[in-house]
């Protein structure tokens, strides 16, 4: 999904949006799979093969004469939290040679909130690295600027539904 700028009409960025097209039943929403896929492990295989196609898809782009066009992938609880996280998208940046600064990671506050000294860690790690951290939905949960403070947030994407009743 392209993020574009809403001046200049230019794509400035893509977001990856996961979706399953399921033979004889049709497309099932990420709000159903995405938890039965955490349930059952089978997330962090998910999240690996995103991570990987996503790299070898910006590496394409670039070899084919583009320019580098950042890209936002959302995480789940499970897959940030994992000690291999760190690791493997740093055998992703040099297998591909895709800068770290192309790479947006998106976090609900739920995963923030859920082992918040943890993931102060996480998107330190990532961030030492290059890779951008995105906060997605902000508005749902619990919502304080103050408490965002102690991390290292490149972005703020404010749910629809937190600023609904705003003139």
């Amino acid at each position: 999904q392209p993020k574009i700028c809403t001046r200049s009409g230019q794509i400035v960025g893509a977001e990856v949006l996961l979706r399953w097209q399921r033979p004889g039943i049709g497309m099932v929403s990420p709000g159903e799979f995405i938890p039965l896929a955490e349930e059952s492990g089978l997330i962090h295989p998910i999240s690996e093969w995103l991570i990987s196609h996503v790299f070898d898809l910006i590496a394409y782009w670039v070899a084919s004469g583009n320019p580098p066009c950042p890209i936002s992938i959302n995480l789940s609880a499970e897959s940030f939290f994992r000690h291999s996280l760190v690791p493997f998208i740093d055998r992703q940046l040099e297998r591909t040679g895709i800068p770290a600064s192309i790479l947006i990671v998106e976090l609900t506050e739920t995963v923030l909130m859920q082992n918040a000294d943890t993931a102060q860690q996480v998107i330190g790690a990532l961030r030492n690295r290059g890779v951008r951290i995105s906060l997605d939905d902000f508005g749902t949960g619990f919502s304080s600027l103050g408490y965002l403070n102690r991390f290292s947030i490149d972005e703020i994407k404010i749910d629809q539904s937190f600023i609904t009743n705003l003139e």
